[in-house]
């Protein structure tokens, strides 16, 4: 039995959910799958995999030894780029994710740069608004939007974003202009996930945070809907700065109550911090940081704050 080879089928079925999602994505058949499992349960005597009809979860063993297998094929993949030469000239891949908008308007770009500058290094990019687990997922380096954990894990900031309220010129002719929070429960909103927004939003003024119920007309699952939607009219939403900086330029959007923006979000650029840093990646860092600071610089300056 190869054991390596057994690890990574098990890290595949559990990462999948299913013997046939990890056959697919191994592309091995599906006898294959389950009988590597099976001689890897056999091996340790223990079983690793509690199996139903419909789905598969770890037994207590099976998830300590999940987490050492993701930790002991790390190490020998971090051997393996010590021994191709990525600590002696950057190349390799990369694996890079960042917030959908965010990473096509800013991260998108910087990147186009660096491949040119570097052209033994190749980047996979994953622009989704879900936090990626570095180590679980194999991830090289990440961007996030907002205050970071403590972990273990390394950060640079590289910026600050606010957080915006809108809505259309023809809304706000409409239905009138909230000059202070609490005037937002006469008006209609638009709320989406990714911000917490969907009961109560956080705003500052000049000497505490305050929270405020809002009407939720039409709830969304991203940024983009909603921006569209207030585009439409069809009422105030809340968002990041440069999810709305082009139809700001357009007018097409308007911010409203402004002195009483919450706090910026920092934007970071986050990695593992493994020791010795891959040239790759220590190049990626270099050339990037600088680039996100200049594209995010001025987007956290909100007006002058009042106290209600």
């Amino acid at each position: 039995m190869n054991r390596l080879e057994s690890m990574s089928v098990l890290i595949a079925v559990v990462d999948s959910g299913s013997l046939s999602g990890a056959a697919r994505q191994l592309g091995m058949p599906l006898a294959t799958v389950s009988r590597k499992v099976a001689e890897l349960e056999s091996h340790l005597q223990t079983r690793l995999l509690h199996r139903t009809t419909r789905q598969l979860s770890l037994t207590e063993a099976g998830a300590s030894y999940v987490a050492a297998c993701r930790r002991i094929l790390e190490d020998i993949a971090e051997v393996e780029r010590a021994a191709t030469g990525e600590y002696a000239s950057p190349k390799g891949e990369l694996v890079v994710t960042a917030p959908v908008v965010f990473g096509r308007l800013h991260l998108v770009p910087v990147i186009a740069e660096f491949l040119a500058h570097y052209p033994e290094i190749e980047i996979n990019l994953m622009l989704t608004d879900r936090v990626v687990h570095l180590m679980e997922e194999h991830c090289d380096v990440a961007v996030r939007i907002g205050d970071l954990p403590d972990s273990s894990l390394m950060a640079t900031q590289v910026g600050a974003v606010r957080r915006v309220v809108c809505a259309s010129p023809d809304y706000l002719a409409t239905h009138g202009i909230p000059f202070k929070p609490a005037d937002l429960a006469g008006h209609a909103c638009i709320t989406f996930e990714v911000l917490a927004s969907v009961g109560a939003w956080v705003f500052e003024t000049g000497k505490s945070e305050v929270s405020v119920r809002v009407h939720s007309r039409l709830a969304v699952n991203t940024a983009e809907a909603a921006i569209d939607a207030a585009m439409l009219g069809v009422g105030v939403i809340r968002v990041l700065s440069y999810q709305v900086a082009d139809a700001l330029r357009k007018d097409a959007l308007r911010v409203v109550l402004e002195p009483f923006e919450s706090l910026p979000l920092p934007v970071s650029l986050v990695h593992k911090g493994q020791a010795p840093l891959p040239l790759k990646l220590r190049a990626f860092l270099d050339f990037v940081t600088p680039r996100l600071r200049a594209r995010t610089a001025g987007q956290a300056a909100p007006g002058e704050r009042v106290s209600l």
